[in-house]
């Protein structure tokens, strides 16, 4: 289905044309047929399949329609309000609409004249949320149409509570149209859609349909201590226009970062730690082009949408199976092609069986040539004197006992 095909104001068709989108893809085509007539929607959806324009257009039709409506969107993390606030700007340009984006981590003075404007459209998280709502300077009771984004992965951040105090706020879900989309529908979301939401239209795309179709995957056994020089190899064979680099662990993804640059590497990282506007400015450095490699723990897993993304590389196995979709969801967005490479050390290879359970199918191997093993500037520096004498490369080669 074209998205000229719907019955939607011309100045919502205009933004989408904006955002160069013609063709509708399957979870956009299956919500709308639902959404459009104002009723509530729960939707299994993977990031990258394009589930954020189809509850933005919904929300813009609604509000076309019924003027005195306020919309609100819940995010899991500030990376995906972010995201959603700056889509949702391209998609709005021909609309008479304000929109305000509140989330934690920055201060909360711009938010609050964000706030005074009486915006039509709220995007934040449940914290910052609930916390102008305490101070008087949001109510829940003007929200008539509710968005919950990423849900399994609100419930993964502990954020149930606080969701169910915001919903408890709104008017009843008969007075309210309410969208829920998530990776899977477990079974607590699943409960939550039944207490919360009126006899929602149940949306499911088949895994086939999923994000993960569309990326070429790669999957390299590999020493710990051989995993780095690997990198090294891979990189400078892809030749990534841009790349995200996976690790499990905040101190990982500091030391990669940082080894990648001694070996003359234009490269960042981010973690939960990092604040919130130099976390930002790095995510903007990426997407602008100015940033080719941004090393980052799951904080950037979902949420992340970088055109055209080129390369994912997991340099660590993640340990949910779930998480793995996530990453290599980073690539090959919305129908794109794209190329995730995972590299399985001997700390996470016992994760690979559950990934490829999840995915249905076997992530096909590579072996590596010797080549491919390129030398490590940051060798010396990152190593103990003891372990550069038993690990040292000779001749660019590794010393293990498999070569």
């Amino acid at each position: 289905m074209y998205f000229s095909e719907l019955a939607l104001e011309e100045r919502i068709l205009l933004g989408i044309r904006d955002a160069g989108f013609t063709e509708c893809t399957p979870v956009q085509e299956a919500t709308f047929v639902h959404s459009l007539k104002g009723r509530d929607v729960c939707a299994q959806s993977q990031t990258g399949t394009g589930k954020t324009a189809a509850f933005l257009i919904s929300i813009f039709h609604s509000l076309s329609t019924q003027k005195d409506r306020k919309a609100l969107i819940i995010v899991p993390t500030r990376e995906l309000a972010v995201q959603v606030m700056n889509e949702a700007l391209v998609l709005a340009a021909h609309l008479d609409i304000s929109i305000a984006c509140i989330y934690g981590g920055v201060g909360y003075r711009a938010q609050e004249q964000q706030m005074m404007k009486d915006p039509d459209i709220i995007v934040g998280t449940p914290g910052r949320l609930l916390d102008f709502h305490r101070s008087k300077k949001l109510s829940f009771k003007k929200i008539g149409i509710l968005v919950i984004d990423e849900a399994d992965r609100l419930f993964d951040m502990g954020f149930i509570p606080d969701l169910k105090k915001m919903l408890r706020a709104m008017p009843p879900a008969h007075k309210r149209q309410t969208m829920l989309f998530s990776a899977t529908l477990s079974f607590l979301v699943k409960e939550l859609a039944w207490r919360y939401m009126n006899n929602p239209a149940e949306i499911e795309i088949a895994p086939e349909h999923l994000t993960v179709d569309t990326v070429i995957q790669e999957l390299y056994h590999v020493g710990n201590d051989e995993k780095f020089r690997l990198l090294l190899g891979l990189l400078a064979r892809e030749k990534p226009k841009n790349c995200l680099i996976f690790t499990n662990m905040k101190h990982t993804a500091t030391e990669i970062s940082r080894r990648l640059a001694a070996n003359g590497m234009n490269c960042e990282f981010i973690t939960g730690d990092l604040p919130q506007n130099k976390r930002q400015s790095v995510i903007d450095g990426l997407k602008n082009g100015s940033l080719p490699i941004l090393v980052a723990t799951n904080v950037a897993a979902r949420g992340l949408h970088v055109d055209d993304l080129d390369l994912v590389v997991n340099y660590d196995l993640p340990e949910d199976c779930e998480d793995y979709v996530h990453r290599i969801g980073r690539t090959a967005r919305v129908g794109k092609k794209g190329k995730a490479i995972s590299l399985a050390c001997e700390r996470y290879v016992t994760a690979l069986d559950a990934i490829e359970k999840y995915l249905g199918t076997r992530i096909p191997v590579i072996w590596p040539e010797n080549d491919l093993f390129v030398e490590d500037r940051s060798f010396e520096r990152w190593h103990p004197r003891s372990y550069r004498k038993k690990h040292r490369p000779r001749n660019g080669k590794a010393l293990s006992a498999a070569r």
